[in-house]
């Protein structure tokens, strides 16, 4: 799918699209995190049907659903695709010799080979999180690899390994 994007100078970007339908939509993502969703007239593609404002908080949800269903399927194909390979979530709890620290001080793909690919959360879902990011109690680590890595992952979180 093709996404424009147009720089909207002092307010944000505005990413414009159009699905298989011939319906042509558009997100105004504005710096201060608000997300206009437009449904543009399929007669004068210059005019707007609708336009419907989400707060930060509320594109953050939307993306948590649109997302988070991505990665899911993303993982079912791959483990179609691969042998051997699990996911599972792991969660950090309050015993975690690093809740509050950030991820890379784990080394867990170095020291496992397994990847944590997503940070689920009760605000929202981090995609590929960064090794600077920081693990706090109740998250849960999307965790992919064999069976034997990502438990070792579970084991490393637990302070057991």
């Amino acid at each position: 799918m093709d996404v424009e994007r147009t720089e909207l100078p002092g307010i944000g970007v505005r990413f414009e699209f159009e699905t298989k339908r011939h319906v042509r939509l558009g997100i105004v993502a504005h710096r201060e995190g608000r997300r206009d969703f437009i449904i543009y007239d399929p007669d004068d593609p210059d005019s707007m049907l609708d336009c419907i404002v989400f707060s930060a908080d509320e594109s953050a949800a939307i993306g948590e659903l649109l997302g988070g269903a991505r990665i899911v399927e993303k993982l079912n194909r791959l483990h179609h695709e691969i042998d051997n390979l699990v996911s599972r979530q792991l969660k950090v709890d309050a015993t975690s010799p690093y809740a509050e620290r950030p991820l890379g001080d784990t080394r867990a793909r170095t020291r496992t080979g397994a990847s944590i690919v997503a940070i689920v959360r009760a605000d929202g879902v981090e995609t590929g999180p960064a090794p600077s990011a920081i693990l706090h109690v109740g998250d849960r680590l999307v965790t992919i690899g064999t069976q034997e890595a990502v438990d070792e992952v579970d084991r490393i979180l637990r302070g057991s390994a």
